[in-house]
């Protein structure tokens, strides 16, 4: 059967493939997101490269640091992946409906990622705020239970949404660079005549998808993390309150080049880290597709 003919798989099908492919993407590049928000929390001048900030971590705090704060992604990544795909494929089928479209195209890739980047940023705010406080060199918590216990002891439940916003726009211009710029990839590419060949093609185009997505949003990242990592002072407004002020004060402050502070760790996780996403997801979708065979195949 032609893969237009085909029966779509089952939502439970397209959220299990998302969250395994999620948490095979963490444990892979984790560290390179410690590095990539220790460079992003660091104000002024950058005295660090990407190279000098892993050696000072492993230096001064040891190895095991590069892992701090992996409990709340981890626990995360399953339905954070499984939201993403799920809520792609979601999308994808209500735009297809409303255009009137046979299948997918560029527009309503992008439009179909942008969508599904911001339904998932409303599941990761409070993991994420967690995994920035343990991730910060200055950090004093105990673990992840007890920053959210500090948080809400300080700033109430609603204190663990502190970069809602940036959190939003971070995901809906990663999403809509990553799933746009797939869409194009894949149709730039021979056509694969085997399964190996399809494979290699979903790595490619996911790879370029997630240097395209990081080049989009890393700014967003920036204000992000800032924003999750400040303690806030009660009567004192924050520095970093809105996304796009924080952009402003940022620019002002630092140079436009400090809107792309960690981006080399960042995109040498999330550009691989997109292909292995696409890889997984698609292997595993199509070990489902056989073990529930016809019309699914």
């Amino acid at each position: 059967m032609s893969t237009d003919q085909r029966k779509p798989l089952p939502f439970i099908a397209n959220f299990a493939a998302g969250a395994i492919a999620g948490v095979s993407e963490i444990l892979t590049f984790y560290p390179l997101d410690v590095v990539k928000t220790r460079m992003q929390l660091e104000t002024g001048k950058s005295k660090h490269g990407m190279v000098g900030t892993l050696k000072g971590i492993v230096r001064e705090e040891g190895f095991g640091r590069l892992y701090r704060g992996l409990v709340p992604p981890l626990l995360l990544e399953a339905p954070k992946r499984a939201v993403k795909f799920a809520a792609n494929d979601f999308w994808g089928k209500t735009y297809l409906s409303i255009s009137g479209e046979s299948k997918m195209t560029q527009e309503l890739s992008i439009l179909t990622g942008c969508s599904a980047g911001a339904t998932e940023s409303f599941v990761v705010v409070p993991f994420e705020l967690v995994k920035i406080k343990l991730q910060d060199k200055s950090s004093t918590f105990a673990g992840p239970i007890d920053v959210v216990k500090q948080v809400i002891k300080r700033e109430g439940v609603l204190g663990l949404y502190a970069g809602m916003e940036a959190t939003f726009w971070r995901h809906f211009w990663w999403n809509g660079g990553y799933f746009g710029c797939i869409y194009q990839v894949r149709s730039l590419m021979p056509k694969a005549e085997t399964p190996q060949a399809q494979l290699f093609n979903n790595f490619v185009s996911g790879s370029v998808g997630g240097f395209v997505g990081t080049l989009i949003n890393t700014p967003f990242d920036v204000v992000k993390s800032r924003i999750q990592g400040a303690s806030k002072v009660p009567g004192v407004t924050p520095k970093y309150n809105w996304t796009y002020p924080a952009l402003m004060t940022v620019m002002r402050e630092e140079g436009a080049a400090a809107l792309y502070k960690g981006f080399v760790p960042k995109v040498l996780r999330l550009a691989p880290g997109g292909g292995v996403l696409l890889l997984v997801v698609e292997f595993t979708l199509g070990v489902f597709r056989k073990a529930l065979g016809p019309p699914y195949i």
